[in-house]
């Protein structure tokens, strides 16, 4: 009996290590970065949408100019002064019509494959929706910074298998497809704490899968531009047709979502 006990305390022991070995899988810092650009990539390309609004709406004019390189422009300066990473230099990489630049010898070659997968497949949203964007007597296209994140995360999933999306909680929630997970929920919890940095794009991050995998969320905090629809008075429908929240500069709107499953992804 008592060699018994020996064992079974052993194996318990046994078991406790192993769940803390999975519990605090070893952090990849590549993966970790690659995740937080991609959300910040994804952001920029919602708000170059939020930017323009008034243009893509505007029911008297005619061809807007807002074509696909027009936002890939203002896009990739906009990145570059968030994240000092040069995305029209790594495109040209991409396409071998310029050596690596100086300005990108610090991102991962991880980072340099997905950031501008996502580029390619945000500017050909941008593509689908020219007939729209275009279309005159029209006051409102429908084509708004939360509809471009959605099809972009969506088509960048379905290409390159990498899950991206726009989440918040269900108080907040307007699309079903953006309900968060379980993970997302708590992390969104943590982000909605007053004392949570709102400047400086500050990610929270997470091993899964005993480290195959690593999760990152970044947190969107309302602006002044967010509030024509999501801020007051609350309860009145705002342009596409959603009661407004009540929201204040500031506040957690919800955040993005990356999972990376690192034996799929370089």
């Amino acid at each position: 009996m008592r060699k018994i006990s020996l064992i079974i305390s052993v194996l318990v022991i046994v078991l406790t290590w192993i769940g803390i070995t999975l519990a605090q899988a070893p952090v990849n810092p590549d993966a970790v970065e690659t995740g937080r650009l991609l959300a910040i990539l994804l952001d920029v390309g919602r708000i170059t949408i939020g930017a323009n609004q008034s243009l893509i709406n505007d029911p008297f004019k005619g061809d807007k100019g807002f074509t696909p390189e027009v936002f890939e422009k203002e896009l990739t300066e906009r990145f570059r002064e968030r994240t000092r990473v040069d995305l029209a230099g790594l495109m040209k990489e991409r396409t071998g019509a310029s050596p690596a630049s100086l300005k990108n010898d610090t991102v991962s070659e991880m980072a340099k494959k997905m950031l501008p997968q996502l580029l390619v497949i945000s500017k050909s949203i941008v593509a689908e929706y020219q007939p729209v964007i275009n279309k005159q007597g029209l006051a409102y296209k429908g084509f708004i910074p939360a509809t471009f994140g959605t099809r972009v995360a969506a088509k960048f999933r379905a290409n390159f298998g990498v899950y991206i999306k726009q989440t918040t909680y269900d108080g907040l929630l307007r699309n079903p497809k953006n309900k968060a997970d379980k993970f997302e929920a708590e992390m969104l919890e943590k982000l909605a704490d007053p004392a949570y940095p709102r400047k400086g794009d500050k990610i929270v991050s997470e091993a899964v899968d005993g480290g195959k995998s690593m999760r990152v969320m970044l947190p969107l905090f309302y602006n002044k531009g967010c509030l024509s629809c999501h801020g007051g008075p609350k309860g009145e429908l705002d342009i596409s047709g959603y009661l407004k929240e009540g929201a204040k500069e500031g506040d957690l709107g919800g955040a993005i979502s990356v999972w990376l499953n690192l034996t799929i992804v370089p």
